[in-house]
């Protein structure tokens, strides 16, 4: 290899992993410990509650029923692609006293476009996001949780947090069930944090929201006994009013 092309390959090299280094911030360890604010965790009394790769109108309607049945709100991260086929479910999560925040487009990983590419994705879901729902959206999670140099900036050209999650239930797979779910948000739920489900199931195994759905009333309920205050990530970092008694 002449010294001309060794110098490319190594700019090239160089470039590829500044873009890729936010990647590690999927490692759910290496992330609570040093990127704590990224991980979702808050005010030590509360939950966030979010919800990935909506919306979806067989499915929203049955969530925000739910969570209304326990007084409890949520933040929602929609995908462009799916908010364009069914717009005014944005403005009923709004009118039920969700939040809604950016995931992007579609549900493909965003660590194989560049700054342009990435910002146009983003920008564009956000500008829908914002339009029919009337809510400016605050945060944004990128698809399968992989951040990169170009998402980040984009988020911060765009006024959006990024905020993935300290537990998840794994309800995107094809055998989980409600007993799975709840084991798995178990082993890292804990007061200030944020969980991660699904209300719909287009990047994952047909029907699986249902699984969590039928899951989210014995974690809320488990949530209440911590006394755990869950809401939207709008509201994780607010201390929790005392009750007078």
């Amino acid at each position: 290899m002449t010294p001309g092309r060794s110098m490319l390959a190594a700019t090239m090299g160089a470039a590829a992993a500044v873009h890729l280094a936010p990647v590690l911030t999927a490692l759910p360890g290496l992330r609570l410990r040093l990127f704590p604010g990224l991980s979702g965790l808050g005010h030590p009394d509360r939950i966030a509650l979010t919800f990935d790769d909506g919306p979806d109108p067989e499915a929203i309607p049955r969530f925000v029923e739910t969570l209304a049945r326990h007084r409890v709100r949520a933040t929602f991260f929609l995908l462009g692609s799916m908010l364009a086929r069914a717009p005014h479910l944005a403005g009923e999560l709004v009118a039920a006293g969700h939040e809604v925040g950016v995931h992007a487009w579609t549900h493909r990983t965003l660590l194989l476009r560049g700054p342009a590419g990435t910002y146009r994705d983003l920008a564009r879901t956000r500008d829908l996001v914002e339009a029919v729902s009337g809510q400016s959206p605050r945060f944004f999670r990128p698809p399968y949780g992989l951040l990169s140099t170009s998402a980040l900036v984009a988020a911060h050209r765009l006024g959006l947090t990024p905020v993935l999650w300290t537990c998840w239930g794994r309800d995107w797979s094809r055998t989980a069930t409600v007993d799975s779910v709840l084991g798995n948000l178990r082993t890292r739920l804990a007061g200030g944090g944020t969980i991660l489900l699904h209300d719909s199931d287009c990047a994952s195994a047909p029907g699986t929201w249902r699984t969590s759905l039928a899951a989210l009333p014995y974690l809320l309920d488990e949530c209440a006994l911590h006394g755990w205050a869950v809401g939207p990530l709008g509201d994780h970092h607010q201390p929790v009013p005392s009750v007078r008694r």
